[in-house]
C-alpha cells in the first residue's frame, strides 16, 4: 500500500517542491494539501493520511500547534516537520515529529524520511505520538533531559541518561555516548543550566560529564585527576572538580 501523505505548508511553492519530489516515490502518494494549520486538523481528521509532511512556522497555527491539537485516541499520523530554521529541533521532537527536514528539502532526505515514515505507520507511529504528546505534559526537569544530537543532516533526540559526556572544541560542542558523537544544537553553558540537578558535572571549563558513566578516577598530580567513562573516554579534572564527583560517586 502506498504511504498516504498530507502536504501542510503556507507557502505555494514549498507545497509545489515537495509534490513533485515526492512524485518520484511509487510508493507515496499525495492525498492532498492544506496552507494553514487549521485546514491541516480537518485534513487530518478527514483523510486520515500515513504521513504528514508539517511546515513548522505558519500563520495563526505552526506545525507544533497542529500536534499538540491532534485529537487523543484517533488514528496518529506520523509526523515530519519541514522548516527553514534548525533551532526547533527540539521542540519538533519533544512534540512527536519523527524527522526535522531543513528547506530546501533535498531529495536523498526526503527519501530517508519517508523510509522511516514507513517503518512507523500504523500502531506504532500512534504509540510513539501519544507518548510524546504525555511526555510535553511533564514538568520542565524532564523535558530537560531531552538533548538534540546531530549528525550531518539528520537530528536526533536523545535521552540524557545515553549520554556520556559533553565536550566542547572551540565554537563546537560535541555529545559523546556509548559509540557515537552527535554534534550538539546548544553552548555547553546552555546544556549545563539546563541539566541543572542532573548527574552531569562541569570537570573542565570544556567538558561536562554525567557521573552515572564514570567508571574510573585515578590521581596524576596533586592537583589533577584523570576521569575514565564507560567507554574508556579520558577526561582531566581539577582536584576540586574531582572531588565533587568523588563525593557523588561514594554518596
Amino acid at each position: 500500500m502506498p504511504l498516504r501523505t498530507l502536504i501542510v505548508d503556507d507557502e505555494p511553492i514549498a507545497r509545489k517542491v515537495l509534490r513533485e519530489e515526492l512524485g518520484s516515490f511509487d510508493d507515496v502518494e499525495v492525498i492532498g494539501e492544506a496552507d494553514n494549520g487549521a485546514l491541516a486538523l480537518e485534513k487530518i481528521s478527514a483523510d486520515r493520511p500515513d504521513l504528514v509532511l508539517l511546515d513548522l512556522q505558519m500563520p495563526v497555527m505552526g506545525g507544533l500547534e497542529v500536534v499538540r491539537n491532534l485529537k487523543h485516541g484517533t488514528r496518529m499520523p506520523v509526523i515530519v516537520m519541514v522548516t527553514a530554521y534548525d533551532k526547533y529541533a527540539l521542540e519538533a521532537f519533544e512534540a512527536g515529529a519523527i524527522d526535522y527536514l531543513l528547506k530546501p528539502v533535498g531529495g536523498d532526505r526526503l527519501a530517508e524520511a519517508v523510509e522511516r515514515a514507513k517503518r512507523l505507520t500504523g500502531s506504532e507511529a500512534a504509540d510513539r505520538l501519544a507518548q510524546l504528546q504525555q511526555i510535553t505534559d511533564q514538568p520542565a526537569i524532564a523535558q530537560a533531559r531531552r538533548i538534540v544530537g546531530k549528525i550531518g543532516d539528520e537530528y536526533f533526540l536523545l535521552s540524557a541518561d545515553e549520554i556520556y559526556a559533553f565536550q566542547a572544541e572551540v565554537e563546537i560542542v560535541w555529545i559523546i555516548t556509548a559509540k557515537k558523537k552527535y554534534l550538539a544544537t546548544q553552548t555547553l553553558k546552555v546544556l549545563e543550566q539546563r541539566l541543572r540537578n542532573t548527574s552531569f558535572r562541569r570537570i573542565h571549563r570544556n567538558a561536562l560529564v554525567n557521573v552515572d558513566h564514570v567508571r574510573k578516577m585515578s590521581s596524576l598530580s596533586s592537583q589533577r585527576w584523570l576521569i575514565t567513562l564507560s567507554n574508556d573516554q579520558e577526561f582531566i579534572a581539577s582536584k576540586r572538580q574531582a572531588g565533587s564527583i568523588r563525593q557523588l560517586l561514594h554518596g
